[in-house]
Order: structure tokens, then sequence, then C-alpha cells
């Protein structure tokens, strides 16, 4: 067809020539202009069916094992390798309903995964729902990241810390050092005190009634009774009364973390 096609290119070419001396007529010139078309469209049709038979990727990405050999028949709607755009990957996570107000499209995000240890991954919040799951109450949540050098993967579980803009100072404390009570919630902040005849120093403890905020980790937020630099005792607080003197030991104390990660089981 294409032999076809470029035959009828050069006799349409050479009727040109001829009609312009006037040796053949127009309408021969015609019938080969006709040709010309007719052969083409014919390459061009034959070129559309091959196009057809070419399985081309919609996206630049990388491609990974393939699920077909070569020779096999497939069926329309058959798996033939997944195709993956890693240059930009997204992370899915959630938070709470209490922390909505909190979050907005823009906000940067540092993402890290155990798969890529000791790396954090910058991000953007680019989504929020505008639904709040109704089982969990939780809020769900899509951060766009770059990933030019492609160690990040579909499907890998990743940890997402949303940074928040810089607001007032807040005192955060472990949140096992709180007495939570239907009345109010208290912690015991450590005091010293003189023997009136020894008059050597001891410590003691006197209950302080705080107002409570947001929680990140182990640590809670104290809006209002307590001041940076008061100390206070942050576990077992169950077992302390008001006034009780006290010994500071803190080698078996626990370590709080902002971003705690559950324990391997």
């Amino acid at each position: 067809a294409q032999a076809d096609a470029e035959l009828a290119k050069a006799d349409l070419d050479r009727a040109r020539g001829l009609a312009t001396r006037k040796v053949i007529s127009q309408a021969e010139l015609e019938t080969a202009a006709a040709k010309f078309t007719q052969r083409k469209a014919a390459v061009d049709n034959m070129q559309s069916v091959i196009d057809k038979k070419e399985i081309r990727a919609p996206f630049d990405g990388i491609a990974g094992i393939r699920e077909v050999n070569p020779g096999q028949l497939v069926n329309v709607g058959h798996n033939l390798v997944t195709l993956q755009a890693l240059d930009q990957v997204f992370a899915d996570f959630s938070l709470p309903q209490q922390q909505l107000g909190e979050v907005k499209p823009g906000l940067p995000v540092k993402v890290t995964t155990d798969a890529v240890a000791g790396r954090e991954f910058d991000g953007t919040v680019t989504a929020v729902n505008s639904a709040i799951d109704r089982a969990t109450r939780n809020v769900s949540l899509q951060a766009t990241l770059d990933n030019a050098d492609h160690m990040l993967r579909a499907g890998m579980f990743v940890r997402v810390k949303v940074l928040l803009p810089q607001q007032n100072p807040t005192l955060y404390i472990p949140a096992t050092g709180v007495s939570y009570a239907p009345y109010g919630n208290s912690v015991y902040v450590i005091e010293k005190k003189q023997d009136e005849k020894t008059k050597q120093d001891s410590l003691l403890i006197r209950q302080q009634f705080i107002r409570t905020g947001e929680t990140r980790g182990d640590f809670v937020a104290v809006t209002d009774g307590l001041k940076a630099g008061d100390e206070i005792v942050s576990t077992g607080v169950f077992k302390l009364r008001n006034g009780m003197d006290v010994v500071v030991d803190n080698k078996l104390a626990p370590k709080p973390e902002d971003a705690p990660k559950p324990a391997d089981t």
C-alpha cells in the first residue's frame, strides 16, 4: 500500500507537469489526484490498524513485572503490567475530627517510613476530605510529595507529621503525669520544703489543678495551672496524695515521644 501511494504521488507530479504544458486534459489531472488521494487514504487506514495493535503507556512511568508472556492471547481488560509514575507521590492519612480546624491545603508535612530509615520526605497537604468517617470520626487527608529519586513506592506504610503554623508557646507535659477526674484534672508539683528544726531541705508534692488542651503523641498541652520550670511527677500519680514527701528517681521513668512508634509484636 505504501508503494502504491508513492507511485500514485509520482504519477500525480508527472501529470501536473504535463497539464502545465497542455499535454493532458484537466480531467486526466484530476483522475491522477484522486488516485493519489485514494492510495494515501489506504495507507493511513492500514497505519491506524497497526497503531491499534501496539499498546502504549498513557503516561511516563516505571513498569513493574509483566503479567503476560510474548505471544499470549489476552482479552479486553486483562492486566498486562503495572505502571507507576513515581516522580510525585501521594500520601493518604487521617486525623481526628478535633484537629479539622487546624489543617488546610498548603500546610507542610514531614513523611518518614521504616523502608527508608533516617530520612524525612517533604510534602504539602493538597486535599482535605469534605466528610468525616462516621465509624472512626476521623477526616481523610492527602499530601503530595516530590519523589525524584523514586525511594517512595505505592502501598508503603508511612508516618505523616503535619507542621502547623507557629502559635503562642504552649506548655506540654507527659500525659501520664495527669490525674484525670470528673471534678478537674490535676498534676503533682514537686516543691522544696525546709525542716524547721534541722534546716534540711526535702521534697514534697502539691496537687495542682490544670486545664488541658490538645494531645501530641505522649504529651498533652497545659493551657492553665502550670508555668515553665515547674517540676511535676510524670508517672504513678494514682498512688500519690497531696503533701506527701517524695524522692526524685528518674532511672526507670519512661521517655515520652511526640510521635511514638507502636511496638513490634
